[in-house]
């Protein structure tokens, strides 16, 4: 898979960069700049499927929409809850779901998130937009944020599973024990506490069918990433999380009663491939930057235009 590829159930998504962009979807920091960057891919020679433009490729993807959907304003009256949105692909993902005119919940641990709800707000007059801090390895956080979520929104339709850090580029030796339980805590028991919380939110939404959308980078294929041992092992167990709950909603657990609920809640992995952000460049190298970065990283904007609309047209249960 590369980037922007979006897996669930009912998409298939094959890709012939699947070891390219996968294996390197990391985070990175900053010699060069993003805009350096973004002109020397401009300039760099690329792979045909990934030199269609942005728009070829979403069309291309995209699952096909009941006859006389609209693609510009299909989530209209809808809320989505996105976590770790206080800049990056999180942020580009609110300024999309605000085009489709849908309430946006968006949290991070960073006090910027402050600062990106107020951009939204300034980008989009009238728009229904709310950041709150949050802390996605905390449960008492992740609490108050799906009860804020429901405040604000009432009914909410999507909940995307965004937060995520990679602990450094590092031998796994020397790695702080502090860092390791740092990313374990944020990618993983993130993802577990975020899903649970809303599920509870979500199954209790009488007649509404909602989607939870967890994260994966690289490593979920079970390649290795050395240098970032640890970020890997975390997102290796997003699919498996994610298959586990498709099965548990579909078919229940063995022995155990299959329990009803009044709202049908959807669970999907979602593949944002590899993105020019802060966390991208963070202790990279030259060759690094040369390539894969510099020919196939995609910027934000790029990223939320592509999956978007595809989040916006999912139906059935999805996991790798």
């Amino acid at each position: 898979m590369c980037a922007r590829c979006f897996s669930v159930l009912t998409v298939p998504a094959p890709c012939a960069l699947a070891g390219a962009a996968l294996a390197l979807r990391v985070s990175a920091g900053a010699v060069y700049t993003t805009q350096a960057l973004q002109q020397q891919r401009t300039n760099s020679l690329r792979p045909r499927s990934a030199s269609l433009p942005t728009s070829r490729r979403a069309a291309a993807a995209m699952p096909v929409l009941a006859a006389g959907a609209s693609m510009q304003m299909q989530g209209a009256g809808k809320a989505v809850v996105i976590t770790g949105a206080a800049g990056g692909v999180g942020y580009a993902y609110a300024d999309k779901f605000l085009e489709q005119g849908m309430k946006v919940v968006i949290c991070d641990i960073s006090p910027k998130i402050t600062a990106a709800e107020a951009a939204l707000k300034a980008k989009h007059p009238g728009a229904q937009v709310w950041g709150v801090i949050c802390d996605v390895s905390d449960k008492n956080s992740v609490e108050k944020l799906a009860n804020f979520a429901k405040e604000k929104c009432q009914t909410v339709h999507y909940w995307i599973n965004n937060a995520g850090i990679n602990g450094g580029r590092v031998e796994f030796m020397e790695v702080p024990v502090e860092q390791v339980e740092a990313v374990v805590k944020v990618n993983l028991l993130g993802a577990l506490l975020c899903t649970q919380y809303a599920m509870k939110l979500l199954s209790q939404q009488a007649g509404v069918t909602s989607h939870i959308f967890n994260t994966v980078g690289s490593g979920v294929k079970g390649g290795g990433t050395p240098g970032y041992v640890c970020y890997g092992a975390t997102k290796r167990g997003q699919p498996q999380m994610t298959k586990s709950l498709a099965d548990e909603l579909t078919k229940g657990v063995q022995g155990y009663a299959k329990t009803k609920y009044p709202g049908d809640v959807r669970v999907h992995t979602l593949s944002p491939g590899m993105v020019f952000t802060q966390l991208l460049l963070d202790q990279s190298t030259p060759e690094l930057r040369k390539f894969p970065f510099g020919v196939l990283a995609a910027q934000p904007e790029e990223v939320a235009e592509d999956l978007v609309p595809k989040i916006l047209a999912t139906s059935g249960q999805g996991a790798f």
